[in-house]
């Protein structure tokens, strides 16, 4: 019976630890904005969508 115990008790540890992982993170908007200036250094966006995009960023 002990036995049984201990695997309940490993499974659900195990669950717990699989359930943090794959839960989806929030990105923080200083995240945000570090990928912003990640997009504005590789080219990917010009200067007047940087600018509006990290206003909007800013403002929340």
């Amino acid at each position: 019976m002990l036995l049984v115990y201990g695997v309940v008790i490993v499974l659900a540890v195990w669950l717990v630890l699989w359930a943090i992982r794959v839960s989806p993170r929030r990105i923080r908007p200083d995240n945000a904005l570090a990928i912003l200036n990640e997009r504005f250094a590789r080219g990917e966006i010009d200067q007047q969508e940087y600018e509006q995009r990290k206003a909007a960023l800013l403002h929340h």
